[in-house]
């Protein structure tokens, strides 16, 4: 019974729906207690608007607000419920409150603050005086709970709201007397702007209510949203009075906007309810369905389900809400049954009445016979969160008296100051259902969000299905049980200004843009994107990578050179070695049969020296495959030059040989004989092409260099010295000619023992090879390049071993009746004969003469 005579109380001094707001004295609702604290609710949804106002008026509040009078219920049950608690009890003090409405009007709520500030009367009379109240509770909207802060700032009376969450209000400076048990909108913005970024959402519209909290949400949420690289495509703020004369104008603008970004499929909304009805009445008006977009709602309409109106979730779209931590709700509700079950409240309720009288109107049936359906109706517009939030608001606010109180004498009127209460909460914890709580520095309790996730099952729209938690401590969320997938399911809607820009391209944005705005362009050649959504290509290192345009990564450059694995540089390699292997079995063939007519005749010892000088030039063949080094570079072009230099040196001896046997001038003969040392003439011969050797390697030798190319980088050797490197191969060719000069007197020596014809033949072709080398080896380039000289020197080994040794070689392995000095002699009388016969008696006989003497001269020389 102890909750129906307060009700009676309460009942009994509130007028009817239409109540006049100027008698602030007498309060709404009042109960008398030690400690007296003020409730500002919004009982009704405005005050009627007069166009022409000429004087002070007192206007009436309008439209009835169940959700209202439920929360002004919310803090009378809670003060009945501090008041029973040990916290209270064992001190023997009570709480009592003065209960106004604030009418949703700023206003309104001025004038019933002013009666919390008011200056108790001193006069005689003191029945008529107002004890001074040490805190108040309230309000809902923010804007009126700034309003009223800064008048109730002039006493430093504590103010606690249950639901407003502006950022401004966290200031300590303006506002130094408010606290609130809900969080900051600077959380509810960082938990939307963190949702949005892992949705990928990143294109959006924000719809709000013009005044103080709107405004105050807007600003945090489009800051935080630009930090973290989410563009707003438009910001609509909607008037915050109905009857604004742009009122209709602005929901047709804002329905307009909303149709006029198809792209933009999620829109953040800090609206209130009874906008988001008219927002959506206005899209409906339009014909059109937004059954693609994603609405994340704030704490302001995420719980009201009346925003859909006639609508269905289908015409809409998705909702996504933010709400405050949720308590218990069974105590208030057997509250509420138990309020309502009594009949003798009914008939000294003129609030309750007009209660009943909406619900006559609406032609409800059962109405008189039945409280089922009143108490329904309460229990819906009852709403977990808001009724939390009021009951910690109490709690604060008695666990702070009782702080006070324990420390001296309550019940003596004014022992108790407001600022004494204000200075307590700031610092005190306080418990609610077993649990601890305490405000911080900015006067907060930072609980975090409850996400949920409106769903329609058969018609029936559920809006407290919680679907995920917020932390605010690491700014995350943590998925309730079983709903893992239902946030993450809404990722599917695609809501960016710009598709993602793939790897391989870079966004170009156009001056003036959002920054979600943006081109794909293609990257360059020899440039490369690795990553989505990147705001400019990488280079590549050209000297090692490459890459074509549009590219999303860099392709390493093939590294390029004469190889072993290569099939010509196999074929190459394989001649070069069987030449090896020839040389070798030639120059055992001869030193077995060093002292046959044949060998001598071959130039004796000067052979083995031509042999090793060929198995030098064939290995420095084998320097020109492979990866070069400077080594490799300045060994295969040195080894080539003195081997072949000294080969070439030992024929220019023998074709001297020549000249000297067919030199006929006795004197000259002589004169010839005497500078005839084949061995200091070789050594002189290899000694100027080492000096010419010597003299490139240190002024500019042979070296490794990479030549880069647009997808290859070639390996090849640098000659240094191009002079050098000429003067080298041209030294060679006039040792050359000299030999092909000489031998080519001796060409008509007998056939089997002439070597004149065998080194006119091997020079001939030495010389033609390296001619047709120069052009083709300035105009050749690229990894075969090596392979060019490297045909040349085994065409040049081959011509000499063939044509100075294989012939020999015939001979003493398969003509040995011809190796023998009685068949050379044979021979030589047998050419000498038929000179005779050619020439006649007397010229034959001199002809045939001088040739078995030449002849018989270049045994003796050997």
């Amino acid at each position: 019974m102890g909750d129906v005579l307060h009700l009676l109380v309460i009942l009994s001094l509130l007028e009817k729906g239409n109540a006049k707001v100027g008698h602030f004295k007498t309060a709404g609702a009042t109960a008398p207690g030690d400690i007296i604290i003020g409730g500002l609710f919004p009982i009704h949804e405005g005050v009627e608007e007069y166009p022409n106002i000429s004087a002070p008026h007192e206007p009436h509040c309008v439209r009835f607000n169940m959700v209202g009078f439920t929360q002004a219920l919310a803090m009378i049950h809670a003060v009945e419920s501090a008041n029973r608690s040990p916290v209270l009890t064992t001190l023997g003090i009570s709480l009592g409150y003065r209960i106004h409405d604030s009418c949703s009007d700023v206003t309104t709520a001025l004038r019933a603050s002013a009666d919390f500030t008011q200056e108790p009367n001193t006069g005689a009379n003191t029945s008529t005086c107002s004890p001074p109240i040490m805190a108040v509770i309230g309000a809902s909207s923010s804007e009126i709970s700034i309003a009223v802060a800064r008048q109730l700032n002039l006493e430093l009376i504590p103010q606690i709201s249950y639901a407003s969450t502006a950022i401004i209000l966290s200031d300590k400076i303006r506002f130094p007397a408010f606290l609130r048990t809900v969080p900051s909108d600077l959380y509810q913005t960082r938990a939307m702007v963190q949702l949005l970024s892992d949705s990928k959402w990143t294109w959006v519209g924000v719809v709000t209510t013009d005044g103080d909290y709107g405004r105050s949400a807007l600003d945090s949420f489009v800051s935080q949203a630009t930090a973290s690289g989410i563009c707003v495509a438009f910001k609509e703020i909607l008037p915050n009075s109905l009857t604004s004369p742009d009122g209709e104008s602005a929901f047709r603008q804002a329905a307009a906007t909303l149709l006029g970004n198809p792209n933009v499929k999620v829109v953040v909304s800090f609206a209130r309810p009874i906008h988001m009805m008219y927002l959506y009445q206005e899209l409906r008006v339009w014909g059109s369905l937004l059954g693609e977009k994603v609405w994340v709602a704030s704490d302001s309409w995420s719980s009201s389900k009346e925003v859909l109106g006639e609508m269905d979730l289908l015409d809409i779209g998705h909702v996504v809400g933010f709400s405050f931590k949720r308590g218990n709700l069974a105590p208030f509700h057997r509250y509420l049954m138990n309020l309502i079950n009594i009949n003798d409240v009914i008939g000294n309720n003129s609030f309750l009445k007009e209660f009943y009288s909406l619900l006559n109107e609406s032609g409800d049936p059962g109405f008189g016979s039945s409280f089922t359906v009143p108490a329904e109706i309460l229990l819906n517009n009852s709403d977990a969160k808001v009724v939390f939030s009021v009951e910690m608001a109490v709690s604060a606010i008695a666990h702070a008296v009782a702080d006070i109180c324990s420390k001296k004498d309550c019940k003596t009127p004014g022992t108790v100051q407001p600022w004494e209460v204000l200075e307590t909460l700031r610092g005190s914890r306080f418990e609610l259902e077993r649990k601890s709580y305490s405000f911080d520095q900015k006067g907060d309790i930072n609980l975090g969000y409850d996400v949920t996730l409106w769903r329609s099952v058969r018609g029936v729209i559920n809006i407290h299905d919680v679907v995920a938690v917020y932390h605010p401590i690491n700014n995350s969320f943590s998925y309730t049980s079983g709903n893992t997938n239902n946030l993450t399911d809404l990722r599917d809607v695609v809501s960016v200004c710009s598709p993602s820009c793939e790897p391989g391209k870079f966004k170009k944005f156009a001056q003036g843009q959002h920054t979600c705005c943006y081109e794909c362009i293609n990257c360059t050649e020899n440039h490369y994107s690795n990553n989505t959504d990147m705001h400019q290509c990488l280079s590549c290192d050209t000297k090692r990578e490459w890459s074509l345009e549009g590219s999303s990564g860099c392709t390493h450059k093939t590294l390029e050179f004469f190889s072993w694995q290569d099939g010509f540089a196999v074929a190459l390699l394989t001649l070069a070695a069987l030449g090896i292997v020839l040389v070798l079995l030639v120059g055992a063939l001869f030193l077995h049969h060093h002292q046959t007519p044949v060998v001598r005749a071959a130039g004796g010892p000067l052979s083995q020296i031509i042999l090793l000088s060929l198995v030098g030039s064939f290995v420095s063949a084998v320097f020109f495959v492979g990866h070069p080094s400077s080594l490799q570079c300045k060994v295969r072009q040195v080894l080539f030059g003195l081997s072949f230099t000294l080969c070439v040196s030992c024929i220019l001896v023998k074709s001297l040989k020549i000249l000297l046997a067919f030199q006929l001038n006795p004197d000259r003969k002589d004169v010839l004989r005497r500078l005839y040392q084949p061995y200091a003439i070789i050594c002189l011969s290899v000694a100027l092409q080492v000096l010419t050797c010597t003299l490139w390697l240190v002024l500019q030798s042979p070296r490794e260099k990479a030549t880069v190319f647009t997808t290859t980088v070639l390996a090849e050797c640098d000659e240094g010295s191009q002079v050098a490197f000429g003067v080298m191969l041209c030294y060679i060719a006039v040792l050359a000619l000299v030999c092909f000069a000489c031998a080519f007197k001796g060409r008509k020596l007998p056939q089997k023992y002439n070597e004149a014809r065998f080194i006119t033949f091997s020079m001939l072709l030495y010389l033609m090879s390296w001619l047709i080398f120069v052009p083709v080896y300035v105009t050749t380039s690229g990894k075969y390049l090596p392979a060019v000289e490297m045909v040349v020197i085994l065409i040049s080994n081959y011509g000499i071993l063939s044509c100075h040794f294989f012939p020999k070689c015939y001979v003493i392995l398969f003509k040995k009746e011809h190796n023998t000095k009685s068949a050379f002699m044979k021979n030589i009388y047998e050419y000498s004969r038929k000179a005779y016969e050619w020439s006649g008696p007397v010229s034959g006989t001199f002809t045939s003469y001088s040739t078995s003497h030449s002849v018989s001269l270049i045994l003796s020389l050997v």
